[in-house]
């Protein structure tokens, strides 16, 4: 049975989260920009639980994107990772977004040709994630030197089938950096979710039935 551990970070008084790490301090060459964290997401506004951009992450899912980070860059791309540990506040907070028939702050960029009364019915919000597992991540490509994001076909959480992995309509250059990002993450044991060419979770995870609720902070990362 899947567990949910609600409040952690004030069960810990503050202290670490045993077995998560930030992802800065395993590997700082991979690019974070943690979006919910800022106003720039499909809710329009920071999220509950984002006290911090930083990205968190079960300790062996962390090393695994080290290792994937290592060989793309001989490749001469990246990684940037757009969300990775989530806390259950947070998730709740998209479910109570997708229940209010008047926000639609976003809706020209994320969900512009499906009604948000469908994105619960239709799977694009949940009321629990993997992410708040800590070994799942939101993540594309980039080119290096430097920080450009690559075309993948559509923007990170653009709530679409046209976001589906193996959409062919996105186009050539667009499925073929799909299936660079797939075949990096793979080659360390991640996992694609086929509806979200961005999502990936490490494979065999930490807490596979731990559904955590400490802040996205500095302070709870293991040191």
């Amino acid at each position: 049975m899947s567990v949910v551990v609600a409040l952690l970070g004030a069960l810990l008084g503050g202290s670490a989260a045993p077995g998560f790490v930030a992802l800065s301090d395993v590997d700082p060459t991979i690019g974070q920009e943690i979006r919910y964290a800022s106003a720039h997401n499909f809710t329009g506004r920071p999220v509950a639980g984002y006290e911090e951009p930083v990205c968190l992450l079960a300790r062996p899912a962390a090393e695994a994107l080290r290792r994937a980070q290592r060989q793309l860059s001989r490749r001469g791309y990246g990684l940037l990772v757009y969300d990775c540990y989530r806390p259950q506040r947070a998730v709740d907070a998209f479910v109570r977004w997708a229940g209010d028939p008047e926000d639609h702050s976003a809706k020209a960029e994320f969900y512009p040709r499906v009604d948000k009364a469908r994105l619960i019915p239709e799977g694009y919000i949940a009321p629990k994630s993997g992410h708040s597992r800590g070994s799942t991540l939101d993540v594309t490509l980039v080119a290096l030197p430097g920080s450009r994001p690559l075309d993948m076909g559509t923007a990170f959480d653009f709530f679409d089938p046209l976001s589906h992995t193996d959409d062919p309509r996105v186009g050539v250059r667009a499925h073929a950096h799909r299936e660079l990002l797939g075949r990096a993450l793979a080659a360390q044991g991640f996992v694609n979710l086929p509806e979200e060419w961005w999502h990936f979770t490490y494979q065999p995870e930490a807490f596979p039935h731990t559904y955590f609720d400490f802040p996205v902070s500095v302070s709870s990362a293991a040191r």
